[in-house]
Protein backbone atom coordinates (compact mmCIF):
# COMPACT_ATOMS: atom_id res chain seq x y z
CA UNK A 1 0.00 0.00 0.00
CA UNK A 2 1.02 3.34 -0.91
CA UNK A 3 1.77 6.63 1.58
CA UNK A 4 -0.52 8.13 -0.48
CA UNK A 5 -3.19 5.64 -0.11
CA UNK A 6 -2.78 5.23 3.00
CA UNK A 7 -3.76 9.44 3.48
CA UNK A 8 -6.22 9.18 1.63
CA UNK A 9 -7.96 6.23 3.41
CA UNK A 10 -6.81 8.29 6.64
CA UNK A 11 -8.35 11.44 5.67
CA UNK A 12 -11.61 9.50 4.46
CA UNK A 13 -11.94 7.82 7.42
CA UNK A 14 -11.70 10.62 9.56
CA UNK A 15 -13.83 13.12 7.79
CA UNK A 16 -16.68 9.91 7.54
CA UNK A 17 -16.02 9.34 11.33
CA UNK A 18 -16.53 13.06 11.98
CA UNK A 19 -20.03 13.51 10.10
CA UNK A 20 -21.27 10.79 11.62
CA UNK A 21 -20.59 11.66 15.21
CA UNK A 22 -21.75 15.14 14.61
CA UNK A 23 -24.79 13.89 13.42
CA UNK A 24 -25.36 11.62 16.68
CA UNK A 25 -24.13 14.32 18.71
CA UNK A 26 -26.19 17.02 17.13
CA UNK A 27 -29.45 15.09 15.65
CA UNK A 28 -29.84 12.62 18.97
CA UNK A 29 -33.77 12.84 19.28
CA UNK A 30 -35.38 13.61 22.50
CA UNK A 31 -37.84 10.66 22.49
CA UNK A 32 -34.91 8.21 21.14
CA UNK A 33 -36.51 4.76 20.77
CA UNK A 34 -35.07 1.44 20.12
CA UNK A 35 -35.54 0.60 16.20
CA UNK A 36 -34.92 -3.60 17.00
CA UNK A 37 -32.81 -5.80 19.22
CA UNK A 38 -30.11 -8.07 18.13
CA UNK A 39 -28.73 -10.92 20.40
CA UNK A 40 -31.31 -10.28 23.32
CA UNK A 41 -34.32 -7.89 24.28
CA UNK A 42 -31.65 -5.94 25.78
CA UNK A 43 -29.08 -5.55 22.95
CA UNK A 44 -30.59 -2.83 21.21
CA UNK A 45 -29.95 -0.67 17.67
CA UNK A 46 -31.47 2.50 17.54
CA UNK A 47 -32.91 4.57 14.13
CA UNK A 48 -29.48 6.56 14.46
CA UNK A 49 -27.27 3.58 14.42
CA UNK A 50 -28.94 2.87 11.41
CA UNK A 51 -28.64 6.33 9.51
CA UNK A 52 -24.77 6.75 11.41
CA UNK A 53 -23.93 3.87 9.12
CA UNK A 54 -25.69 4.82 5.84
CA UNK A 55 -24.07 8.47 6.02
CA UNK A 56 -20.90 6.57 6.38
CA UNK A 57 -20.84 4.06 3.91
CA UNK A 58 -22.53 6.66 1.51
CA UNK A 59 -19.77 9.13 1.84
CA UNK A 60 -17.30 6.38 1.49
CA UNK A 61 -18.88 4.66 -2.04
CA UNK A 62 -19.46 8.18 -3.55
CA UNK A 63 -15.69 8.49 -3.04
CA UNK A 64 -13.98 4.98 -3.61
CA UNK A 65 -16.95 3.12 -5.29
CA UNK A 66 -15.11 -0.16 -5.99
CA UNK A 67 -14.68 -0.64 -1.79
CA UNK A 68 -16.11 -3.49 0.18
CA UNK A 69 -17.75 -2.92 3.28
CA UNK A 70 -18.59 -4.75 7.16
CA UNK A 71 -20.88 -3.00 8.95
CA UNK A 72 -22.65 -3.49 12.41
CA UNK A 73 -26.16 -2.75 11.14
CA UNK A 74 -25.71 -4.86 7.98
CA UNK A 75 -23.43 -2.98 5.37
CA UNK A 76 -21.70 -6.26 4.28
CA UNK A 77 -20.10 -6.77 0.28
CA UNK A 78 -16.30 -7.59 -0.87
CA UNK A 79 -16.07 -5.08 -3.29
CA UNK A 80 -13.26 -4.73 -5.92
CA UNK A 81 -10.64 -2.51 -5.04
CA UNK A 82 -9.34 -4.73 -2.30
CA UNK A 83 -9.94 -2.31 0.33
CA UNK A 84 -12.91 -2.65 3.05
CA UNK A 85 -14.40 -0.95 5.67
CA UNK A 86 -15.25 -2.33 8.58
CA UNK A 87 -17.68 0.00 10.54
CA UNK A 88 -19.37 0.77 13.85
CA UNK A 89 -21.55 3.28 13.11
CA UNK A 90 -22.38 3.47 17.16
CA UNK A 91 -20.00 1.80 19.39
CA UNK A 92 -21.88 1.97 23.19
CA UNK A 93 -25.59 2.07 21.52
CA UNK A 94 -26.66 1.58 25.33
CA UNK A 95 -25.07 4.21 26.45
CA UNK A 96 -25.98 6.39 23.76
CA UNK A 97 -29.71 5.37 24.50
CA UNK A 98 -29.38 6.67 28.21
CA UNK A 99 -27.85 9.80 27.48
CA UNK A 100 -24.11 8.48 28.34
CA UNK A 101 -20.93 10.19 27.14
CA UNK A 102 -18.74 6.53 26.27
CA UNK A 103 -19.65 5.93 22.57
CA UNK A 104 -17.79 6.23 19.62
CA UNK A 105 -17.77 6.00 15.80
CA UNK A 106 -15.21 3.25 14.77
CA UNK A 107 -13.93 3.31 11.23
CA UNK A 108 -11.28 1.04 9.99
CA UNK A 109 -10.14 0.23 6.73
CA UNK A 110 -8.46 -3.42 5.43
CA UNK A 111 -7.05 -4.32 2.12
CA UNK A 112 -5.90 -8.07 2.32
CA UNK A 113 -7.56 -8.58 5.17
CA UNK A 114 -5.09 -6.51 7.82
CA UNK A 115 -6.26 -3.39 9.02
CA UNK A 116 -4.26 -0.36 7.60
CA UNK A 117 -6.31 2.91 9.71
CA UNK A 118 -8.17 3.07 12.15
CA UNK A 119 -10.23 5.86 13.25
CA UNK A 120 -12.25 6.45 16.36
CA UNK A 121 -14.29 9.60 17.39
CA UNK A 122 -15.43 10.20 20.83
CA UNK A 123 -17.69 12.96 20.10
CA UNK A 124 -19.12 14.14 23.53
CA UNK A 125 -15.31 13.46 24.55
CA UNK A 126 -14.20 15.91 22.17
CA UNK A 127 -11.19 13.34 21.24
CA UNK A 128 -10.67 11.75 18.17
CA UNK A 129 -8.00 9.02 17.92
CA UNK A 130 -6.47 7.45 14.31
CA UNK A 131 -3.61 5.39 13.42
CA UNK A 132 -1.76 4.37 10.12
CA UNK A 133 -0.07 0.54 10.16
CA UNK A 134 3.77 1.07 11.04
CA UNK A 135 2.86 5.14 11.40
CA UNK A 136 2.29 5.44 15.11
CA UNK A 137 -1.12 6.47 17.03
CA UNK A 138 -2.26 10.41 17.49
CA UNK A 139 -5.26 11.93 18.32
CA UNK A 140 -6.84 15.27 18.78
CA UNK A 141 -8.84 17.01 21.82
CA UNK A 142 -9.18 19.76 23.86
CA UNK A 143 -5.72 20.28 23.56
CA UNK A 144 -3.55 22.11 20.71
CA UNK A 145 -2.86 20.02 17.29
CA UNK A 146 -2.66 16.57 17.19
CA UNK A 147 -0.92 14.42 20.10
CA UNK A 148 0.87 11.07 19.76
CA UNK A 149 -0.50 8.59 21.80
CA UNK A 150 1.96 6.03 24.02
CA UNK A 151 0.36 3.52 26.79
CA UNK A 152 1.49 3.87 29.80
CA UNK A 153 4.43 2.38 31.44
CA UNK A 154 3.72 -1.54 33.20
CA UNK A 155 2.46 -0.89 36.38
CA UNK A 156 2.66 -4.24 38.28
CA UNK A 157 -0.28 -6.90 37.84
CA UNK A 158 -1.85 -5.87 41.33
CA UNK A 159 -1.25 -2.54 40.25
CA UNK A 160 -3.21 -2.35 36.62
CA UNK A 161 -6.44 -0.72 36.03
CA UNK A 162 -8.27 -2.98 33.60
CA UNK A 163 -11.45 -2.35 31.59
CA UNK A 164 -14.06 -5.10 30.94
CA UNK A 165 -17.32 -5.32 28.72
CA UNK A 166 -20.49 -7.92 29.08
CA UNK A 167 -22.58 -9.71 27.10
CA UNK A 168 -26.14 -9.24 26.50
CA UNK A 169 -27.06 -12.61 26.72
CA UNK A 170 -27.33 -14.06 29.82
CA UNK A 171 -25.35 -17.12 30.75
CA UNK A 172 -22.75 -15.29 29.01
CA UNK A 173 -22.92 -12.59 31.22
CA UNK A 174 -22.89 -14.29 34.43
CA UNK A 175 -19.91 -16.60 33.34
CA UNK A 176 -18.25 -13.05 32.37
CA UNK A 177 -19.01 -11.61 36.05
CA UNK A 178 -17.39 -14.88 37.51
CA UNK A 179 -14.29 -14.05 35.73
CA UNK A 180 -14.34 -10.37 37.01
CA UNK A 181 -15.04 -11.56 40.40
CA UNK A 182 -11.83 -14.08 40.52
CA UNK A 183 -9.67 -10.97 38.38
CA UNK A 184 -10.60 -8.03 40.91
CA UNK A 185 -8.51 -9.39 44.01
CA UNK A 186 -5.77 -9.19 41.96
CA UNK A 187 -5.38 -6.05 40.22
CA UNK A 188 -5.77 -2.38 41.40
CA UNK A 189 -9.28 -2.56 40.02
CA UNK A 190 -11.72 -2.78 37.04
CA UNK A 191 -13.64 -0.64 35.03
CA UNK A 192 -16.90 -0.72 32.43
CA UNK A 193 -17.09 1.46 30.09
CA UNK A 194 -19.66 0.53 27.76
CA UNK A 195 -17.57 1.08 24.54
CA UNK A 196 -14.72 -1.25 23.23
CA UNK A 197 -13.45 1.12 20.64
CA UNK A 198 -13.32 3.34 23.52
CA UNK A 199 -11.70 1.32 26.26
CA UNK A 200 -9.20 0.35 23.00
CA UNK A 201 -8.26 3.60 22.50
CA UNK A 202 -7.83 4.49 26.35
CA UNK A 203 -5.53 1.97 26.64
CA UNK A 204 -3.39 3.74 23.75
CA UNK A 205 -4.16 7.23 25.52
CA UNK A 206 -2.19 5.92 28.82
CA UNK A 207 -5.74 6.03 30.75
CA UNK A 208 -5.88 2.24 31.10
CA UNK A 209 -3.29 -0.34 32.18
CA UNK A 210 -5.62 -3.47 30.10
CA UNK A 211 -8.85 -4.80 28.56
CA UNK A 212 -10.39 -7.32 27.81
CA UNK A 213 -14.05 -8.67 26.13
CA UNK A 214 -15.88 -11.85 25.00
CA UNK A 215 -18.12 -11.68 22.08
CA UNK A 216 -16.85 -8.98 19.85
CA UNK A 217 -16.87 -8.63 16.35
CA UNK A 218 -14.77 -7.17 14.18
CA UNK A 219 -16.22 -4.13 13.72
CA UNK A 220 -16.25 -3.47 17.41
CA UNK A 221 -12.35 -3.38 17.29
CA UNK A 222 -10.84 -3.30 14.08
CA UNK A 223 -9.95 0.19 14.39
CA UNK A 224 -9.37 0.58 18.25
CA UNK A 225 -6.60 -2.38 17.70
CA UNK A 226 -5.16 -0.80 15.37
CA UNK A 227 -4.81 2.26 17.54
CA UNK A 228 -4.03 0.78 20.71
CA UNK A 229 -1.09 -0.89 19.01
CA UNK A 230 0.75 1.65 17.09
CA UNK A 231 0.42 3.04 20.74
CA UNK A 232 2.65 0.54 21.89
CA UNK A 233 -0.08 -1.98 23.24
CA UNK A 234 0.02 -6.03 23.32
CA UNK A 235 -3.21 -7.23 22.09
CA UNK A 236 -4.39 -10.86 20.88
CA UNK A 237 -6.91 -13.37 22.06
CA UNK A 238 -5.73 -16.48 23.72
CA UNK A 239 -2.23 -16.99 24.14
CA UNK A 240 -0.96 -17.63 21.01
CA UNK A 241 -3.91 -16.47 18.74
CA UNK A 242 -5.11 -12.76 17.20
CA UNK A 243 -7.83 -11.30 18.83
CA UNK A 244 -11.19 -13.03 18.17
CA UNK A 245 -15.11 -13.54 19.23
CA UNK A 246 -13.88 -15.73 21.55
CA UNK A 247 -11.13 -13.28 23.37
CA UNK A 248 -10.36 -9.89 22.29
CA UNK A 249 -7.13 -8.87 24.94
CA UNK A 250 -4.91 -5.54 25.07
CA UNK A 251 -2.49 -4.19 27.22
CA UNK A 252 0.82 -2.58 28.11
CA UNK A 253 3.60 -4.95 27.32
CA UNK A 254 4.38 -5.92 30.79
CA UNK A 255 1.03 -6.71 32.11
CA UNK A 256 -0.63 -8.06 28.90
CA UNK A 257 1.06 -11.76 29.11
CA UNK A 258 0.14 -12.28 32.89
CA UNK A 259 -3.78 -10.74 32.25
CA UNK A 260 -3.58 -13.30 28.99
CA UNK A 261 -2.53 -16.43 30.98
CA UNK A 262 -5.24 -15.23 34.00
CA UNK A 263 -7.87 -14.78 31.88
CA UNK A 264 -6.90 -18.66 30.03
CA UNK A 265 -6.85 -20.13 33.26
CA UNK A 266 -9.92 -18.36 34.01
CA UNK A 267 -12.05 -19.80 31.30
CA UNK A 268 -12.58 -16.26 30.25
CA UNK A 269 -12.63 -17.08 26.64
CA UNK A 270 -15.04 -19.47 24.26
CA UNK A 271 -14.60 -21.40 21.05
Amino acid sequence: MTDALHRELLELALEAARRAGELLRDGRPADLAVARTKSSPIDVVTEMDIAAEKLITDLISARRPGDGFLGEEGADNAGTSGVRWVIDPLDGTVNYLYGLPTWAVSVAAEQDGETVVGVVAAPMRGETYHAVRGGGARATGAWEGERALSCRPAPPLDQALVSTGFNYVAEVRSHQAEVAARLIPLLRDIRRGGSAAVDLCDVACGRLDGYFERGLHAWDVAAGDLIAREAGALTGGRPGERPSRGLTVAAVPGVFEPLQRLLEDFGAWHD
